[in-house]
């Protein structure tokens, strides 16, 4: 994707007038006096001549006098004036006819059409944009000197891309009725890379360790993706900085970059660059001490110290302490509290103190919030997520609390705060919460490939934000060989003023468990459901639910053994009434693409009424640890258990399934588990996952986590009912993947290799899936 360019320009004010008889005098009349003026008159007309584009309605509401006023030397020029900041013409002269004024104008020429012969590097859209805001564009008087300027701006922007040796040659071709193409031919040649990378001065750490830190270099197999080899002044400006956080965080307060030197070849091709650097020595921490108020809460700041004693002296964690300090400022109504870090270096001894000076200045109160950016989600979606009320002390707590819980609506990519005072008070501040939208209504596709089913699809299409009520409506439609279901579902997430919510659920299933032997036989489950979310604190949340349903096992024709003994006992077809109570506690940052927090939740459904009695339970509980601001470990864990009750064996459609996307990827999805005499795949009462990932961002993207590669470990499996879950029986799978938050939803591929398996397991290395988390 080409990156937008942003030109610079400043209007250049018209030269002075042509030298006319008239125009001559009117200045004159302004300076000498009377001398040279007109003598006053009765308009009797005006006449506009050289117009050939304009229109004369133009000319006329710029003149300061109409028919039947007075005219005088102070309106001429005033006339003059106004005309030629229209920015239309090249000259303008009045003269007088008797009592009819006559304004003559020489119109400038008009740009018919811009065009980039030679364009690469740059988006000739966004280009093109770009000159018009600043006046050169189709449509638009030409200026000779803003053209120039556009030359000269477009060169400097090829500096920046290491394209030393671009020319630009801006060529004017006159066209009929006054009007001028404006083509720019561009030789951009080829791209200044960068040859060589030194550090000079270090002595604590190899100069290849420190060159490792920098996202410039002087070359590698992905650098026409990276383009890491391209010198930039910003990005040698920003590794300057990795450099010195480096250092500041192993202990040495007095490092310096002392100079820099970047030398570019006679051929303008290779780029070496010089780095000079004074390490100084390493400093240890000997104590840490608080300065200034602290409200006499010294001892609840002193637990919010990341400095330790004894240690080296790291920048990071005095940043970390000074943040958790403003913060916890904040959550008593300092929204503008400064904390200073202040150091005492013994240079003999190589020690340092550091002190931590506090001024929680005034407290203020919270006037107003205020919701931009969401031109489709309705104000209320938004206002009733939020902790901090209006007319009420300031509260940094609550304002992350709040910023987080609309982050995990999904609604919006981007969610920021500010804090703005208000004029003319000392104690009251807004706050102004920006949202960047997204599209919230997915088409979630999913497949897989094996040697075995091929391809398999499935596919639904869903709205989170209905017309922008915060409401969910989900149509799933899945037509795999496997599964086929129609469910229909919504969701109401503020059904109650309270926050209860509201879900209900309509659905038809049909599932053919996989079997070697034949597909003649299916399991069809027509069924309604109502869940209600009760919300216990901020994080957790009750869920209390009734259905009914009613599965019938259908077919004859290689049936698997465990479907025939449970209908033989059972019958075709029964009902059930199942009633469900979960919890769940969701303490991560972001619902869609999270970076720290967790996520925990505890099912159980139990089968109280109608023809089966049973109960299962599914449990999950999801880690996120951000390593660096780049990298993140996920963790992901579920169990799932069932059994029958009243002595009746546990319905065999509620078994849980193993393998593929969302479990142990590199199997084929639903194939892990007891496999009964037929060779069919009926799932099990017992199941566990135990899932690890670790993102890292593209190279090139920066810290861009909806764009993020991964890899991957998972483990686990499905038991029988009279089974036992056992090491030995785990399956286990490694491999990589990319995750993307897209247009659609959010896509995760990924690509493994079975570590733990059986010869008779089924096994899909390549899987994708739209619209899952693990």
């Amino acid at each position: 994707m080409r990156n937008p360019l942003v030109l610079q320009f400043h209007p250049v004010r018209p030269r002075s007038l042509r030298p006319t008889v008239l125009s001559i005098a009117l200045a004159a009349a302004l300076h000498a006096g009377s001398a040279w003026a007109v003598t006053p008159f009765e308009l009797k007309d005006i006449r506009v001549e050289g117009l050939q584009r304009s229109d004369a309605g133009t000319v006329f509401a710029s003149l300061p006098f109409r028919i039947g006023d007075t005219y005088n030397d102070e309106k001429g020029a005033a006339a003059l004036r106004a005309l030629f900041a229209t920015g239309l013409f090249k000259d303008v002269r009045i003269e007088i006819d008797g009592s009819v004024v006559v304004v003559i104008v020489e119109e400038r020429s008009v740009i018919a059409n811009i065009d980039f012969v030679g364009l690469k590097e740059f988006d000739k859209d966004t280009l093109t944009k770009s000159l018009k805001d600043f006046g050169i564009g189709e449509g638009l008087p030409f200026d000779k000197a803003l053209a120039d300027r556009a030359e000269q701006e477009l060169k400097r922007q090829y500096l920046t891309r290491s394209l030393y040796g671009a020319e630009v040659v801006t060529t004017v071709t006159p066209q009929e009725r006054n009007r001028v193409n404006v083509t720019f031919t561009i030789t951009e040649g080829s791209a200044a890379r960068i040859s060589e990378i030194r550090i000079l001065g270090s002595q604590a750490f190899s100069e290849s360790t420190l060159l490792g830190l920098f996202d410039l270099n002087d070359g590698g197999w992905l650098s026409w993706y990276t383009k890491a080899d391209r010198y930039s002044r910003a990005k040698l400006t920003a590794d300057l900085e990795t450099l010195r956080s480096y250092y500041l965080n192993r202990g040495y307060l007095e490092f310096q970059v002392e100079s820099t030197q970047v030398a570019i070849s006679a051929d303008k091709q290779d780029i070496t660059i010089t780095v000079n650097i004074k390490e100084g020595q390493p400093y240890t921490v000997t104590a840490v001490k608080l300065e200034g108020e602290y409200l006499g809460k010294e001892e609840d700041f002193k637990t919010l110290v990341k400095v330790k004693p004894g240690e080296p002296y790291r920048a990071e964690a005095v940043a970390e302490t000074t943040k958790a300090f403003t913060e916890r400022f904040g959550s008593f109504g300092y929204a503008f509290a400064r904390v200073e870090p202040r150091t005492d270096i013994d240079r003999a001894t190589g020690q340092v103190v550091l002190t931590l000076v506090g001024d929680p200045q005034r407290r203020v109160y919270v006037r107003r919030v205020n919701v931009a950016g969401n031109s489709r989600t309705r104000d209320e979606v938004v206002r009733r997520e939020f902790r901090q009320f209006e007319s009420s002390w300031y509260d940094g707590r609550r304002i992350k609390l709040s910023r987080d819980r609309v982050d995990r609506l999904g609604y919006f990519s981007e969610v920021n705060v500010e804090t703005n005072e208000v004029p003319g008070s000392q104690d009251q501040v807004d706050l102004t919460l920006t949202v960047k939208e997204k599209p919230t209504g997915n088409l979630i596709v999913g497949a897989g490939f094996s040697s075995a089913d091929k391809l398999a699809l499935n596919a639904s299409i869903r709205q989170d934000n209905v017309f922008g009520s915060g409401n969910y409506l989900g149509i799933e439609l899945n037509t795999s060989r496997s599964s086929r279901t129609l469910d229909v579902s919504a969701v109401d997430p503020y059904f109650t003023i309270d926050g209860i919510s509201r879900a209900l659920d309509v659905y038809y299933r049909t599932v053919k468990p996989l079997n070697s032997q034949g597909e003649e036989y299916q399991l069809v489950t027509p069924g309604a459901s109502i869940r209600f979310g009760v919300p216990f604190s901020e994080y957790d949340t009750v869920f209390f639910g009734i259905g009914i349903e009613r599965t019938e096992i259908r077919g004859a024709s290689a049936l698997p053994n465990n479907y025939f003994l449970y209908r033989l006992r059972y019958g075709d077809a029964s009902t059930s009434v199942p009633l469900t109570i979960g919890w769940s506690r969701d303490q991560r940052d972001s619902a869609l693409v999270p970076n720290e927090g967790s996520f925990k939740r505890i099912n159980v459904e139990w089968g109280a009424a109608g023809d089966t009695r049973y109960v299962r339970t599914n449990t999950q509980y999801q880690l996120y640890i951000p390593i660096t601001k780049k990298y993140t470990f996920a963790f992901n864990s579920e169990l799932g258990w069932g059994r029958g009750l009243n002595g009746q064996r546990y319905p065999i459609f509620k078994n849980f399934y193993g393998g593929g996307l969302g479990t142990v990827r590199a199997f084929d999805q639903g194939s892990l588990g007891p496999v009964d005499v037929v060779g069919s795949y009926s799932g099990g009462s017992k199941r566990l996952n135990i899932n690890s990932e670790l993102y890292l961002p593209v190279p090139g993207s920066g810290n861009d986590r909806t764009l993020r590669i991964f890899g991957y470990v998972d483990a686990g499996n499905v038991w029988g009912e009279n089974e036992t879950p056992t090491w030995d029986s785990m399956r286990a799978s490694a491999g990589i993947g990319l995750s993307w938050v897209s247009p659609v939803g959010p896509l995760k591929l990924s690509y493994g290799e079975p570590i733990r398996y059986k010869s008779t397991d089924r096994i899909q290395r390549l899987q994708f899936q739209i619209g899952t988390a693990f």
